[in-house]
């Protein structure tokens, strides 16, 4: 057992900080005596690098407490979404690092790319919301630090193909066996590239085909305007036709 001041100099985190962590219901400690010196045991310290590994990417007090009171938190599956998010960032720093050496070797074009955090914010904003939520998406996640940037666009240009090819069906009803021929293709593709794709899980991504506006946005580029809402009405023929 350590005490606060013990687990203060061990982790840099200071004694008010972990005053703090207490009183919110963040870290508590494993034992107060008596005299009212909080102390700490393996597992405290243990949801300590936990709660310091989240705040190193970033995440707020309640959504880390959010994460590790959730029954269904997995810290293997959280330690290979940290390693991802960590590997956007380096790959962010990279950038930036790229950026500074041109301003001083060359006069070069001002460029704002390097600034651009979007993706690491979009998917920490998922990471979020997707904690411990489905086995679709443990699977999913645990196959993200494995995949190389290369092979994660590489799946996601082969399913774009697939949009394609539907977008070229529109002319046809959602219920011809052409059209639900690609359907079942693309319920394949993601079972094989990303995780498990149940009926249930299809048709679910079929409304969400429609209702979020990047995947409508992205799925009309890829087979031209309309090509969303056709995808979303031939799952749910899809899905319909199997119950």
């Amino acid at each position: 057992m350590k005490t606060v001041h013990e687990v203060s100099e061990l982790t840099g985190i200071s004694v008010r900080a972990l005053h703090h962590y207490d009183a919110i219901g963040l870290l508590k400690p494993t034992q107060i005596t008596p005299a009212g010196y909080r102390l700490y045991d393996d597992a405290a310290l243990s949801r300590l690098q936990a709660i310091m590994l989240f705040r190193e990417l970033e995440f707020p007090l309640a959504d880390i407490k959010a994460i590790l009171d959730n029954p269904d938190y997995d810290e293997k599956e959280a330690l290979k979404q940290q390693i991802h998010l960590l590997q956007l960032r380096r790959e962010h720093i990279d950038g930036l690092i790229s950026l500074v050496s041109k301003m001083i070797g060359e006069n070069d074009k001002m460029s704002f790319k390097a600034f651009d955090k979007t993706e690491i914010e979009q998917y920490t904003e998922e990471a979020k919301q997707r904690w411990g939520n489905t086995k679709a998406w443990h699977e999913y996640e645990e196959r993200l630090p494995s995949d190389t940037t290369e092979e994660r666009k590489s799946s996601a240009d082969g399913m774009m193909r697939i949009f394609a090819e539907i977008g070229k069906l529109k002319h046809l009803p959602p219920y011809d066996k052409a059209v639900q021929d690609e359907i079942a293709k693309l319920q394949k593709y993601i079972t094989e590239h990303y995780y498990k794709c149940t009926d249930e899980i299809f048709a679910g991504l079929g409304k969400m085909y429609c209702a979020d506006e990047r995947f409508k946005e992205n799925i009309d580029k890829a087979g031209g305007d309309g090509t969303a809402e056709f995808v979303s009405k031939g799952i749910e023929v899809y899905c319909g036709e199997k119950k």
